[in-house]
C-alpha cells in the first residue's frame, strides 16, 4: 500500500527506519527486531540505502522481504550520490518490478573524506531532480527530507525551504525530518514551511540518544544542537551503558508525548536497528495516543 494513502486515512501515523544489514548475522538481528516492531503496527518503515549505493542490494531486498514475507508496509532509499541518470532510471526501473511503491529520496552526503557533494558523470546535482524521475518512471509514493535547524551545507533557512519546496513541487508526497531534539525548531519549520505554500505532511524524525558519543557523532553529522540538559546527563552517564539508554529513552518520550501533544502528525523513529529504545518508545505513545490527541495537527496536510 502506498504510504500517501495511509497518510489519508490515518491522523497519526508511527514509523521506523531501518539501515541495510551488511552480514548474514545481521540480516537475522533487523528481521528480528522487524518481527518485534511489528506488533506495534507501524504505519511504515524505511530502509536506508549506503554511500554511492554500496548497500544498494541488501536495500532493494530487505524492502521486498519485509513487504511479502512480514506484511509491513516498506519504503526504499534512494540518492543520487554515485550514481548517473541512467543507473538511477534503471534502479527505479527495478524497484517498480520488485513491487515497491514507496521511496525516499534524497541526494546523499558526500563521503567523509570528501568536503563537498560532486555529483557523478551525468549524475544528479540535487534531490528534486531524483524526484522528477522517479515520478516519470513509476507511481511511487515519495518522501524527502526536511531540515528544522536548516541544511549543514546552507546557512539561508529560507534558501533552504525554497529547496524543499521545489522537491514537493517536482512530486513529493510527504516530508520526514532529519533528527533534532528541541521541538521549537519542529513547529517553526513547519509554519516557515507553510508560509511559503508547501501543503504536504511532515513528519518529525526522532532519534534516541542512547550515548554520549553516539549523539556527539550524529548532532555533527545532521547538524542538530543538542541541548544542555541531555549533554550534560549523558555525559554524567559516562560508559554507564542501560543509564545512558534510560536516559535517552526518557527523553525521547518526552519529546514524542510533547510533539503529538502540539498538533504533530505522527513520529518517524530513527532506530538504528535497536528494538528495545523503539518498542519502549512507540507502546509508551500508542497506549497514550488518545490523552496527546490536540485540537488540530501542525505537520499535516
Amino acid at each position: 500500500m502506498k504510504i500517501r494513502d495511509k497518510f489519508a486515512a490515518e491522523p497519526r501515523t508511527f514509523s521506523f527506519e531501518f539501515s541495510p544489514p551488511r552480514t548474514p548475522d545481521a540480516v537475522i538481528r533487523l528481521f528480528e527486531t522487524a518481527e518485534r516492531l511489528r506488533g506495534l503496527a507501524p504505519t511504515f518503515v524505511s530502509v536506508t540505502y549506503g554511500a554511492g549505493g554500496s548497500t544498494r542490494r541488501n536495500t532493494i531486498d530487505v524492502v521486498t522481504r519485509l513487504q511479502h514475507e512480514l506484511g509491513i508496509t516498506a519504503a526504499a532509499h534512494l540518492t543520487c550520490l554515485g550514481h548517473s541518470r541512467a543507473e538511477l532510471r534503471e534502479i527505479l526501473g527495478e524497484l517498480a518490478t520488485r513491487g515497491i511503491e514507496n521511496l525516499m529520496l534524497l541526494r546523499g552526503d558526500p563521503p567523509r573524506d570528501q568536503p563537498s557533494f560532486i555529483p557523478a558523470p551525468d549524475g544528479f546535482r540535487n534531490a528534486y531532480e531524483l524526484v522528477r524521475l522517479a515520478r516519470a518512471v513509476g507511481d511511487f509514493s515519495i518522501g524527502v527530507a526536511g531540515y528544522p535547524e536548516g541544511h549543514q551545507e546552507c546557512a539561508d533557512k529560507t534558501r533552504d525551504l525554497e529547496h524543499l519546496k521545489l522537491k514537493v513541487e517536482s512530486g513529493a508526497d510527504f516530508v520526514v525530518t532529519q533528527l533534532f531534539f528541541v521541538n521549537q525548531d519542529y513547529f517553526a519549520f513547519v509554519e516557515r514551511a507553510r508560509q511559503i505554500g508547501i501543503r504536504c505532511r511532515i513528519v518529525p524524525g526522532v532519534m534516541p540518544a542512547l550515548s554520549w558519543p553516539q549523539i556527539q557523532r550524529m548532532a555533527k553529522l545532521c547538524g542538530a544542537s543538542i541541548p544542555p540538559a541531555l549533554a550534560r546527563d549523558l555525559e554524567a552517564a559516562g560508559d554507564d551503558r542501560p543509564r545512558s539508554e534510560a536516559i535517552g529513552i526518557d527523553w525521547a518520550m518526552a519529546q514524542c508525548e510533547d510533539l503529538l501533544r502540539r498538533g504533530a502528525p505522527g513520529i518517524h523513529l530513527y532506530t538504528l536497528n535497536q528494538s528495545r529504545a523503539a518498542e519502549e518508545i512507540f507502546a509508551h505513545l500508542r497506549k497514550n495516543l488518545s490523552a496527546l490527541m490536540p485540537q488540530s495537527a501542525a505537520g499535516s496536510s
